[in-house]
């Protein structure tokens, strides 16, 4: 089949790339010239696994190209927009590009048009896109249909590939049929289509990002219990997600949720059941509920370091929202910069990928070339994205460079017994805190005196002592 995807972001970018591995011959188009240059020189814009060596790989087969112009949706069987939907002000999506292409198709297409809408879009957008176009191009015959993605960042090809799910919200059976062919390599080798009407399809997507986002919030709120009462938040993930009624994913704590999904999402929901009169309480329970958790975290860092950071060097890994991509969206770790920053650190921070984005969005902060580079003298580390690499950082050597050995994981992903054997304090997310397992010369921030106090506090008081009075200010 002939497919043109209006919108060469990271998600038309990784769809498009995707449907030419399943043999459709796919045109890509966006109107930056530069972004178009560089795909065609295999240069994708965003970081993804694999996703360079698909495009370059089904560009030199020909079944993949990149435009300017959307000349080839004049001829394709199916047309896909994919454009950006950021949030607006008042927390709704906005939908400009999603009309401005769909304006600009009306123009371009001939005959038949099946246009697929793959951006998150609010409910009702289907409708008022086909409004649009045949109130432009009435001689069109028309199907719009909904076609929500459901990838992960840092897994967006192999969720592409070996997907649970394919929706397609369709209002008449031409179009429904069109994405039934589309998608046919994949639903041949076993992948479910649901095939839905067009307003309930818009709606799962949004439905299905606030329930996980709902379930992060969760635990992060239970592993604040956790470290109240002395339990262990992995262990009781661990234990929740073995009920196949609740599931293992996205059960592990930490410093919030971020990314270009969840937030935008959640917002967007709760903007259209405003417009209709509903109230999504668990919804903004959970959303606001993440906005208290990651203006908590570097609080929770100041107090690890004793309730004063002032003229401090912190040592930042991880700037991604997650691993695996280079997003900074919305990103924890953002967050926490600068916060510290305002409560006067000196920080540092390292990312694998998303170096290029942090200095254009921290301005002023280090970014270093490697993770043992950002720690050298560094008084705390605080492990901010789980970056295999930052599990993989040898004890041994972190003890060597830094001034305090003192480690925050906002992730649970370093060895902490390790740690601990090399003289370190590691504070973590809804687990006791590790202390040296040693006598050791080295006694960061008076750890003997910390270990005195704790031993004689409950764990809640430990964990959750006021910050400093400079802070709070």
């Amino acid at each position: 089949m002939k497919v043109s995807i209006v919108g060469s972001g990271y998600v038309g970018l990784v769809s498009g790339a995707c449907f030419a591995e399943l043999g459709h011959r796919v045109v890509c188009v966006d109107l930056d010239a530069g972004r178009i240059a560089a795909l065609r020189a295999g240069r994708p814009p965003i970081y993804e696994p694999g996703l360079d060596v698909l495009i370059r790989a089904n560009a030199g087969l020909g079944r993949l190209s990149f435009d300017t112009s959307l000349e080839a949706a004049a001829t394709a069987d199916v047309v896909v927009i994919a454009v950006g939907t950021p949030a607006g002000p008042d927390g709704r999506p906005d939908l400009s590009q999603v009309f401005a292409a769909a304006n600009a198709l009306a123009r371009a297409a001939r005959g038949r048009l099946v246009l697929a809408i793959k951006s998150t879009v609010p409910v009702g957008t289907g409708d008022a896109v086909e409004r649009e176009i045949l109130s432009l191009a009435p001689q069109l015959a028309l199907s719009v249909v909904s076609n929500p993605e459901f990838m992960r960042e840092g897994q967006a090809i192999s969720d592409f590939m070996q997907p649970d799910r394919i929706v397609v919200g369709a209002e008449d059976a031409v179009g429904c049929d069109m994405m039934r062919r589309l998608y046919a390599p994949l639903t041949n080798g076993g992948a479910t289509l649901l095939a839905a009407p067009r307003r309930t399809s818009e709606l799962i997507k949004y439905a299905s990002n606030a329930f996980l986002a709902t379930k992060l919030s969760f635990i992060n709120e239970i592993a604040d219990l956790c470290e109240a009462v002395g339990a262990d938040v992995s262990l009781v993930g661990a234990g929740m997600g073995s009920d196949p009624r609740v599931g293992r994913a996205f059960l592990q704590a930490g410093p919030g949720y971020g990314g270009s999904c969840f937030p935008k999402d959640c917002q967007g929901l709760l903007a259209t059941a405003g417009d209709h009169s509903v109230e999504l309480a668990v919804v903004a329970a959970a959303s606001a509920a993440n906005d208290r958790r990651k203006a908590a975290m570097a609080r929770r860092v100041i107090r690890a370091m004793g309730g004063f950071v002032q003229g401090k060097t912190v040592s930042v890994l991880g700037i991604a929202f997650k691993a695996g991509t280079d997003d900074i969206r919305e990103a924890p770790a953002v967050r926490i910069i600068n916060d510290l920053v305002s409560a006067g650190a000196t920080v540092r921070a390292y990312d694998p990928q998303a170096a290029t984005h942090a200095r254009s969005a921290l301005p002023g902060v280090d970014i270093r070339p490697s993770a043992i580079n950002c720690c050298k003298g560094s008084d705390c580390i605080v492990v901010a994205t789980e970056w295999r690499e930052f599990a993989e950082l040898a004890p041994a050597a972190l003890a060597n460079v830094v001034s305090n050995r003192l480690l925050v994981d906002l992730r649970n992903v370093v060895d902490h017994e390790a740690l601990s054997r090399a003289g370190f304090v590691v504070h973590a997310v809804g687990r006791r805190p590790h202390y040296p397992s040693a006598n050791l010369d080295h006694d960061p921030i008076g750890e003997k005196a910390r270990r005195r106090d704790h031993s004689a506090a409950s764990p809640g008081e430990a964990a959750h002592a006021p910050p400093s009075a400079a802070y709070a200010s």
